[in-house]
């Protein structure tokens, strides 16, 4: 007597296919111990010398990064690339947002390029308040640009640091410059405080503006229109060329209210349609105007040496910032008070007093 067969649920899960033997486990074992493996500071360095574009990608990662080990590992790269930096030209490029940075960017890029240049790209991406992620899109905007051989170009995080900008893109710069780039363009996330901090860090600074979007009244503003060594109205193509000469009449007009700049440079106007590529070379020609006026006369060197300055007092500023809060002690402390703060026990300054007092006990 045959037995019957037990009903088989469709939901029984079956024995798939076999995983297959892996040959070429000598291989795997190979790469995953290569990718373990860490240069040390000074063969990063003489890598980045030599041009090695992995090499200058890895030292602004750790140039990036909050750990200590790797701060400590950028501090030394920085160190040894010194003396190989401060041979380009540092150009920052701000606007507000769809003003056309990112297409400017590429396409005046590019044309340096054409002249020879190595263009690295150092484009600050805005980082969200909320989730505080950044997009990182610039690559994907400037697709011609990162297939050229001879230009660079890394998006990094704003983070907390003002107008996204601090001591890693100034560092950045001086990796860049040591890699053999001759010309590093800094892009600003076009809002806030950006501005005065890429201002810091560059040798011209370029404004882009848009015609018929209210931003002729914006000339007359100190400030933004203060930094501009020079002003490019994009956009200036088809239907809006006749608006964009009547900008750049307007803006003209905002730039004469201004006193002399102690560059002696005056501060021009002119037009550009980066999505034709018309009008880069203009620019060019504005910008290369402006470094031969400067070098003649002494302010880029001392513009240098004043930036120097200003970096060396921010970078004392983060250190004693950092010290201050990663101290384990203060971080207690400020729980407590921030505790009694919220219990209204004390006062925000009473509360400062007491840790900054705690600190210097320490």
């Amino acid at each position: 007597m045959t037995k019957k067969n037990k009903h088989i649920s469709a939901l029984n899960e079956q024995g798939g296919v076999p995983d297959p033997e892996i040959t070429n486990a000598a291989h795997i074992a190979f790469i995953k111990q290569k990718r373990k493996k860490q240069l040390s500071a000074k063969a990063l360095t003489a890598a980045i010398i030599k041009g090695d574009i992995t090499a200058l990608s890895r030292a602004i990662t750790l140039v990036e990064s909050q750990n200590p080990e790797h701060y400590k590992k950028a501090s030394a790269i920085i160190q040894r690339c010194l003396e190989h930096a401060n041979a380009s030209t540092r150009i920052g490029i701000t606007g507000v947002p769809g003003v056309g940075k990112s297409t400017f960017i590429e396409a005046f890029g590019s044309y340096l390029t054409t002249l020879g240049k190595k263009v690295a790209v150092l484009a600050v991406d805005p980082s969200s308040t909320v989730t505080k992620g950044s997009i990182l899109g610039d690559k994907t905007r400037m697709e011609a640009l990162v297939n050229n051989p001879n230009a660079f170009i890394r998006p990094s995080a704003s983070g907390n640091a003002l107008g996204g900008v601090a001591r890693k893109t100034r560092e950045a710069i001086i990796l860049c410059e040591a890699a053999g780039f001759d010309t590093i363009i800094i892009e600003t996330v076009g809002v806030g405080q950006s501005e005065t901090a890429v201002h810091s860090m560059v040798d011209f600074f370029l404004l882009l503006k848009l015609a018929g979007a209210g931003d002729e009244l914006q000339g007359i503003k100190r400030g933004i229109i203060e930094m501009a060594d020079a002003i490019a109205i994009n956009k200036a193509d088809g239907d809006n060329i006749k608006a964009a000469k009547l900008a750049k009449v307007e803006f003209n007009r905002a730039l004469h209210l201004y006193p002399q700049k102690a560059s002696g440079w005056t501060p021009k106007v002119t037009l550009c349609s980066a999505l034709k590529h018309e009008g880069i070379d203009k620019i060019w020609e504005l910008l290369s105007a402006y470094i031969t006026q400067t070098k003649s006369n002494g302010f880029f060197e001392h513009h240098r040496q004043e930036q120097n300055k200003f970096w060396l007092m921010q970078t004392i500023e983060e250190q004693l910032n950092q010290r201050f809060f990663n101290h384990t002690k203060i971080k207690t402390a400020l729980a407590e008070q921030l505790a009694l703060v919220a219990q209204n026990k004390t006062t925000p300054f009473a509360a400062a007093e007491y840790l900054l007092a705690l600190e210097k006990a320490l």
